[in-house]
């Protein structure tokens, strides 16, 4: 029958299953959380995070900058001195490689800097548990800084009307409670916890 014919023409049409997203498991000093990266939404910026996420990049780093009510910075290297006065400038090593992975094979390499292409192509708003990257303001400035917003903070949408452009790569799925514990800790005038509060590990599914 028709119904039969129709589901043949179905998986004509089909390409090769779609992988499931990548899940990140963030062991903190206050507790863990878990969230799911959007491979599928974006593939550089996703692959980056894996990477950083196996390679350690993110052991014994800790939150730099904390701000109630908008949201908690994270993965600068030089912050794994919890009281470093460069955290925040820091990324990658410049020239470092790791694979798209999204089936292509392909190849990113990381600038000088550690930075990575800007991925602007998924209109996801920055709302409250996403995980969305940071940069200097400049194109191509992203590279392991990323951020969790506590609010919905749309003003640093891409697609927006302002100037801020941070993609959307990841949503917390669970222990969405420890990261607002994290983000009403009290900091010092440079917004950075007085008690320092240091990932563990992140590890990836």
């Amino acid at each position: 029958g028709f119904g039969l014919r129709s589901a043949r023409a179905v998986t004509t049409f089909s390409s090769k299953p779609a992988m499931p997203n990548p899940v990140a498991t963030f062991e903190t000093t206050e507790g863990t959380f878990v969230a799911e990266i959007f491979m599928d939404k974006l593939p550089i910026t996703g692959s980056n995070f894996v990477d950083l996420c196996k390679t350690g990049f993110y052991d014994g780093v800790h939150f730099h900058r904390v701000i109630d009510g908008f949201m908690l910075q994270f993965g600068c290297p030089f912050a794994k001195d919890a009281k470093s006065r460069r955290a925040g400038t820091g990324g990658p090593d410049g020239g470092t490689v790791f694979e798209v992975l999204d089936g292509s094979g392909k190849k990113i390499t990381r600038d000088a800097g550690g930075n990575i292409p800007d991925e602007l192509i998924d209109k996801t708003s920055n709302e409250p548990g996403t995980l969305s990257m940071a940069n200097t303001g400049q194109p191509n400035s992203g590279g392991s800084q990323f951020f969790i917003n506590t609010v919905h903070n749309n003003f640093l949408d891409w697609f927006g009307p302002g100037p801020s452009k941070h993609p959307v790569f990841g949503k917390v799925t669970s222990g969405m409670d420890v990261v607002n514990k994290i983000g009403v800790c009290k900091t010092d005038r440079n917004d950075c916890p007085v008690t320092p509060v240091k990932m563990n590990k992140i590890t990836i599914k």
